[in-house]
């Protein structure tokens, strides 16, 4: 696909439904011809659509989940994308979550759905302190459902709302914590290696992605899990890059440049690059027999 191709301004007709209520205002428009040109960078360079396959879509109720699952459907109404999307929330029975609000507002805009009920909130809570965080052991039990029900309807993805600045967070937090060079790849195949794991929103920046949500009045759903706790490594991470990009703007789009340009010859990681095996391929030339002479003597 070709990421110049022309897309019209949003609202009216000649949009999916989903935006016909959207504003119609020249910077509204700007940010939404802005956050579909990266997504579609992001598809191209790392080549995730293939004509006829099924994208399950993960929707948390969150801000990027419906600028993802937006952006996507604007897409495919433009004839993008040729992709099937099947929209899935898996809810965790955490207190208080309103189970009406996703399948209420994907049945007004016309969305294919799925919302599966698996109670994880339990098994992290019981698991895991009162003090100390839930993402991890969460993650890991939301990802085996989701895969689970793309297997089950027939996908060949996993589509997530992971943005900009959840990839350079994850790679600090590996760089600070865990000592290594590693974020979160664009696209992946799952351990079983039997589906696709995307991330079309890679080159999408968060505050983007939270402009856009504000102008959509997309039905917010708080995460009461772990928005609730306080200390979180991520949260060091994300404060630690915006600092930096209130000192120098445009540090963070140059850190996701420098994540597609690593150059291992100048790095230490001696499997990704034979340093044992360096050698001078070119002998330095003879000096000049005068100087030679001269320096024996």
């Amino acid at each position: 696909m070709s990421v110049s191709a022309h897309m019209p301004d949003a609202g009216g007709e000649g949009c999916h439904p989903l935006f016909h209520e959207a504003p119609s205002s020249v910077e509204f428009n700007k940010l939404r011809k802005r956050l579909l040109r990266h997504m579609r960078q992001a598809i191209e360079d790392f080549a995730m659509a293939r004509a006829g396959e099924r994208w399950l879509v993960a929707l948390s109720g969150g801000k990027d989940s419906y600028g993802l699952l937006a952006l996507l459907l604007d897409l495919k109404w433009r004839g993008l994308l040729p992709v099937e999307l099947l929209a899935c929330n898996l809810d965790q029975g955490q207190p208080n979550f309103p189970k009406h609000v996703l399948p209420d507002y994907l049945a007004s805009i016309g969305v294919a759905h799925r919302i599966e009920y698996q109670d994880t909130y339990s098994v992290v809570t019981d698991k895991i302190g009162e003090n100390s965080t839930y993402c991890s052991l969460c993650s890991r039990l939301r990802r085996g459902h989701l895969y689970r029900i793309a297997r089950e309807e027939g996908c060949q993805a996993l589509v997530l709302g992971h943005h900009r600045e959840d990839i350079l967070e994850t790679f600090l937090m590996n760089f600070f914590h865990g000592g290594r060079l590693a974020a979160m790849p664009p696209k992946l195949v799952n351990d079983e290696g039997d589906l696709f794991v995307l991330r079309p929103l890679s080159y999408c920046a968060e505050a983007d992605l939270a402009r856009f949500a504000d102008a959509m009045a997309f039905p917010i759903i708080p995460c009461d899990l772990c928005g609730s706790q306080d200390g979180l490594q991520r949260n060091a991470m994300k404060a630690m890059l915006d600092d930096i990009e209130r000192r120098m703007p445009g540090r963070k789009d140059t850190m996701i440049r420098a994540l597609t340009h690593v150059r291992p010859s100048h790095l230490l990681d001696r499997s990704l690059f034979d340093f044992a095996g360096l050698d001078i391929v070119r002998q330095p030339a003879d000096p000049e027999p005068g100087l030679a002479l001269t320096q024996a003597g």
